[in-house]
């Protein structure tokens, strides 16, 4: 034994070789963290001293290394510059230590292999891959860039345009394509892995293998022209640029880091790889994008905890068909669980079947599923027009129209016909579980399960407890989300829920700004400038006029504070039939592209509808847009907390990103409203309290504010 550690261990093997193994104590997986580090700093530097024929890094886990630990990562980018550069140096020497070892070295990349992972992986002189392995850096999705030496020599081992895209995308690569693009020397079935790998080390020994050449190529300057050089990456930036937008810097600086050090050494470039990591992890992006992951984590813990009361699911079954029944469908069955689909009109199956085929159409045209894979997708989603399979059904989504009286006779006919212990879940927006609950003889065995529109693309489920829903009814709605792909996020019952209660008060201040002169195309342009992929007209469009308007009648009910006390232009667009984007007409006109997408355009007729509601245009600066919208929502996210809707800050602004498209990168709405400072946000909101109660601060707001204290401590 050479080293033993806790996290890794090194042996010799018989042919004189040594095996460095990762297997991190009390942890499913391998990672980065200060232990790994320390531990393969001193594994290292006795390999440097051995008596061995050269080195296969290796992994005991069902994945190579999966990264750093991102949960280190908030308290070191609140480091200064200094430590943080000196923490890079200290991690970089290692890596180089591996690059420089006097013998041949291999990884056995097995699984996952991401970030500092597959950095560990490019430091050696080989890398031979099971067929299921991913490598890849995502580092651009927190905010970063790979800061081991992964733009040094990833670049100068696939090429610069290769690694530009890798790098920038932040994506993960399969097996295939990264042995064709050179970042993979082989890959072998698992049983021979380690085999191969001792054969290629023999080679290298043998002088069949020039392993000193790749480490010059990885530690020289890229042999490209500075024509080609400069075509390379202007070419890539302007790509990237365009890509990413205004307000993720990591992908740009990515590629810029990559330009800036192709022209030099190992030395050269890492320096430069450093500075540009340390700029990016002081940003305020980085740190929500960090606090974004770990925000992921607390909630897949959080469902993880409650699973021993899950029931098991078999076989699911959706009421009312459609768009909406034929993505439910859809998801479910993609995801491997049987469904029936009913509904009481053929027309009504024919169009969820129609839909559930065109979202595995696009799975086919996009190489994720083949033919046959298709069709036993496909062949798994039973229509039906009758009740006679729902003996064996575990759980049932309800997706009727959203009228109380009809969901209530459905629930009710429907527990007649499912066993006694089978789940019932609403999908209903905006109404009361509690009140659909009295059709049920078993409400302990009911609650909401709110999915969002567009079924497959949109993330996220609410799953609304009632205040007779068992534990058991909710842990079994949470697996089952989980299962389909989905995030669910447990909320308590009221109206709207949670992300319609925060929603209406933000279409409220649209409805307000346009009151009170403010052009709506302005508001769109201020609020995507600020990061929403869509204003509130637009946004307004794609929800639908009418279901706006029905959603703000319950709202308005539930909530005094949110009644408005003036005709809106929402409510104009309404008595005009002038529903939207279902419409082609709302705030924008509708015409099909070419794709038979809708594509948005300047409505004429608009003109006189807001005239209409407003005494007098009036002009308002991006800034105050920007307020007024967001202190109504991000005050009612608040009071969503304080009034028990969800238990965490972190439910509260996941289910914004999620299920609105709040700005990722500002982490969400307490998450903003922390990076003002909360005595500062209600300094704000008092400048508009004048406009209503949507506008006022709670108490325990203020309180906070006045403590110095902030929603994620």
């Amino acid at each position: 034994m050479i080293y033993q550690g806790k996290a890794l261990n090194v042996d010799v093997l018989a042919s004189g070789v040594a095996h460095l193994v990762f297997d991190l104590e009390k942890s499913s997986v391998n990672k980065f963290n200060q232990q790994t580090l320390e531990d393969l700093q001193a594994a290292v530097a006795a390999l440097r001293t051995a008596d061995i024929k050269g080195v296969v890094f290796s992994s005991a886990k069902s994945a190579f290394i999966v990264g750093a630990d991102i949960t280190e990562f908030t308290a070191k980018f609140s480091e200064s510059d200094e430590q943080i550069l000196e923490w890079l140096v200290a991690a970089n020497r290692i890596f180089n230590d591996i690059e420089d070892l006097p013998v041949p070295s291999v990884s056995i990349v097995n699984g996952i292999a991401l970030g500092g992972g597959f950095e560990m992986a490019l430091s050696t002189d080989y890398r031979i891959a099971s067929g299921n392995a991913v490598v890849g850096f995502p580092e651009v999705k927190l905010g970063i860039l790979p800061g081991f030496g992964g733009t040094v020599r990833l670049s100068r081992l696939i090429g610069a345009d290769n690694a530009n895209q890798w790098i920038s995308s932040g994506s993960h690569i399969k097996a295939q394509q990264a042995f064709e693009e050179g970042a993979i020397d082989a890959i072998v079935d698992d049983a021979k892995l380690m085999e191969a790998a001792e054969s290629l080390l023999q080679q290298c020994n043998a002088g069949k293998l020039d392993y000193k050449q790749v480490r010059l190529q990885k530690t020289s300057p890229l042999t490209l022209q500075p024509i080609e050089l400069n075509v390379a990456f202007e070419t890539a930036k302007a790509l990237v640029a365009a890509q990413a937008g205004p307000h993720y810097p990591a992908p740009l600086t990515a590629v810029q880091v990559m330009q800036d050090s192709a022209t030099l050494d190992r030395a050269g470039a890492l320096k430069i790889e450093h500075q540009g990591f340390i700029k990016l992890a002081k940003t305020a992006v980085a740190a929500n994008l960090v606090q974004m992951f770990l925000n992921d984590q607390f909630l897949a813990a959080k469902a993880k905890q409650s699973s021993s009361l899950a029931r098991d699911i078999e076989q699911a079954a959706v009421l009312g068909a459609g768009i909406m029944g034929g993505g439910i469908a859809y998801q479910s069955a993609l995801k491997g669980t049987p469904i029936i689909m009913k509904d009481i009109i053929q027309e009504g199956i024919d169009l969820g079947m129609s839909e559930a085929k065109k979202l595995l159409d696009k799975q086919l045209a996009r190489g994720r599923l083949d033919v046959e894979g298709m069709l036993a997708i496909l062949s798994s989603i039973k229509p039906t027009l009758n009740y006679e399979a729902f003996g064996g059904v575990n759980i049932v989504v309800e997706a009727v129209i959203e009228n109380t009286e009809i969901k209530k006779k459905v629930l009710a006919e429907l527990e007649t016909v499912v066993q006694d212990h089978a789940i019932i879940t609403s999908n209903t927006s905006t109404i009361s579980i509690d009140e659909l609950a009295t059709a049920l003889k078993r409400p302990e065995n009911f609650c909401g399960m709110h999915f969002f529109n567009p079924v497959p693309v949109m993330p996220l489920v609410e799953v609304i407890r009632g205040s007779q829903t068992s534990k058991a009814t909710i842990a079994t709605t949470v697996a089952f989300a989980r299962k389909m792909g989905k995030t669910p996020i447990v909320v308590n019952n009221c109206p709207g829920f949670l992300v319609n209660r925060i929603l209406f008060p933000y279409f409220g201040a649209f409805s307000r700004l346009i009151h009170d002169g403010a052009d709506f195309q302005q508001i769109d342009r201020a609020l995507e400038r600020f990061g929403w992929p869509m204003g509130p007209a637009y946004l307004l469009d794609v929800v639908g006029i009418d279901t706006a308007v029905h959603c703000q009648g319950v709202m308005a009910n539930g909530f005094e504070r949110m009644n408005l006390d003036f005709d809106s232009a929402i409510d104009k667009l309404y008595k005009k039939q002038c529903f939207g984007q279902k419409t082609g007409s709302g705030f924008y006109l509708y015409e099909p592209d070419k794709r038979g997408k809708p594509k948005k355009l300047p409505n004429p007729d608009i003109v006189a509808v807001i005239d209409s509601v407003r005494a007098r245009p009036q002009d308002f600066s991006d800034a105050e847009i920007v307020e007024r919208m967001m202190v109504a929502l991000c005050l009612e996210t608040a009071r969503c907390l304080e009034d028990g809707i969800v238990e965490t800050a972190i439910e509260a602004d996941m289910g914004l990103v999620l299920g609105l498209g709040f700005p990722t990168f500002r982490g969400g709405a307490l998450r903003y409203v922390d990076s003002i400072g909360v005595a500062e946000f209600c300094a704000i909101a008092d400048k508009y309290e004048q406009l209503g109660e949507i506008y006022h601060p709670t108490a325990k707001m203020r309180e906070k504010g006045a403590a110095g204290e902030t929603y994620y401590g």
